[in-house]
């Protein structure tokens, strides 16, 4: 998890490449693929709360990783990766691949994109990422009970041009809701499904509780963090060090920029270059403050004599290819999120929490289930859109698109950041413009990533052709 090196990060490494013109045909998608990843999604225990062992806990398990966590995939940007799918579970599941930019048909959504993936049977995922960066891969089928009990792992983009720091440790953010004993409570409960969505018991990063980790003192350590949580809104701060942004949701700053409070909703990443304290053995502490009582999320613990490293050395990261929309021609397409007691939920071999609280234009979708809604629109490849994005309700979402990128360039609440995302956190009663080329063929489904409101029914996919 914490990776070491004595090379340091200099200006004059700094940005290197240039915009592609969107997603296209990559000539490496028909480039030999390599041996599969073999990925088991299986039942495991671990001690979460620090005094008992959860039992019947879902993960990813691949040879040679350590642990009952599902591990980190590292990828390499432009270059072929494949991966077989073997479920032991009892229950039907998939991976996607969140935040990737691939093709459709290896997105992971039952019914969508791909069929289920039941107990027994497998699934291969063959696929070329465009993008480098820190994203995650999780279940679409099942969603609520696998991510609840553990299904989600972090996924590293790597850009072989990219700097190296001296440590880069990743923070996989999510919460377990345990009872007394250990063991697995209610994994929602519909009056808080209905609102701001359920809380878990235990906080953990990495299946720890307030984990520590040592890195070199004065030096710079790169923190990749995930916020895989069903829920929870994270208010990042740190106390006893300095660090900066250098990405959010997988995609490169163009100006970095100092970490001060950082928002991280569910669904989304944030990279950051932490400082270091000079003398060993003191240490910095990863801050949530969103709760009344502030919670420490990581520490990390200066380590033998100083290297004495300097923020001002930490230069942007090469930029992912993103075609800018045309926001003159660009067409128009209204997305209300609204509440809703209409069209009770439907079984479905997916999942179903029994509920319809939640709607996008007025329509109730649970997704995961073989009948879908018709597409929120249908989108001409190549051609630019404007996703105008109106939240209705009193709760905030953070809205997730698949398989696309876009770009906020404008907000009814606050200044506009115009960053390129998959990912946007919509507040309570905000109008928001996401603008972005739809530039990658096939049905791509939208959502919220508070995953009780998109079992729900806030959930609906655009077609691309």
């Amino acid at each position: 998890m914490v990776a070491l090196s004595r090379r340091t990060l200099l200006k004059t490494s700094a940005v290197a490449g240039l915009y592609g013109i969107g997603l296209g045909a990559s000539k490496l998608l028909h480039a030999a693929q390599p041996d599969p990843l073999s990925i088991e999604a299986k039942f495991t225990s671990a001690m979460i709360d620090g005094a008992h062992e959860t039992k019947k806990m879902a993960t990813y398990a691949i040879a040679g990783s350590k642990g009952p966590m599902p591990p980190a995939i590292r990828m390499k940007r432009d270059t072929p990766f494949a991966a077989k799918l073997i479920n032991h579970l009892d229950d039907a599941t998939t991976i996607h691949w969140h935040g990737l930019r691939i093709p459709n048909k290896m997105d992971g959504v039952p019914f969508l994109t791909q069929p289920y993936v039941y107990q027994g049977d497998s699934f291969d995922y063959a696929f070329t990422p465009p993008d480098a960066g820190t994203f995650w891969y999780h279940p679409h089928c099942n969603t609520m009970d696998q991510i609840s009990t553990g299904m989600t792992g972090m996924l590293i983009v790597e850009d072989p041009n990219d700097p190296v720091f001296d440590a880069e440790i990743d923070l996989n953010l999510r919460d377990f809701r345990l009872g007394s004993d250990g063991q697995f409570i209610a994994l929602f409960k519909p009056r808080d499904a209905a609102r701001a969505g359920t809380y878990g018991t235990v906080r953990t990063a990495n299946w720890q509780l307030e984990p520590r980790y040592d890195a070199p003192s004065g030096g710079l350590v790169r923190i990749r963090m995930a916020d895989t949580d069903v829920t929870r809104i994270y208010n990042m701060r740190l106390e006893g060090a300095e660090a900066v942004i250098i990405a959010l949701d997988g995609q490169p700053l163009p100006d970095i920029r100092k970490l001060d409070m950082a928002v991280v909703a569910p669904g989304q990443r944030i990279d950051l270059i932490l400082k270091m304290p000079e003398g060993e053995g003191q240490e910095a502490r990863l801050i949530d403050v969103r709760p009344s009582t502030p919670k420490v999320i990581a520490s990390f613990r200066a380590t033998g004599p100083s290297l004495k490293r300097s923020l001002a050395d930490v230069a942007p990261l090469a930029p992912n290819p993103f075609q800018m929309p045309d926001l003159k021609n660009a067409e128009r397409i209204p997305l209300v999120l609204s509440a809703t007691a209409e069209d009770a939920a439907r079984p479905s071999i997916c999942g179903s929490l029994g509920y319809s609280f939640w709607a996008i234009n007025k329509k109730p979708w649970t997704g995961d289930n073989p009948d879908p809604t018709a597409p929120l629109a249908e989108m001409k490849l190549g051609k630019s859109y404007i996703i105008e994005l109106e939240n209705s309700t009193p709760q905030a979402h953070p809205i997730h698109l698949h398989g696309m990128n876009f770009k906020a360039i404008a907000s009814s609440s606050r200044t506009v950041d115009p960053l390129i995302s998959d990912t946007y956190l919509v507040l309570p009663d905000e109008k928001v413009q996401l603008a972005l080329v739809a530039d990658n063929p096939g049905d791509w489904l939208i959502h919220c990533h508070i995953i009780e409101h998109q079992k729900t029914g806030m959930t609906a996919y655009v077609r691309v052709s």
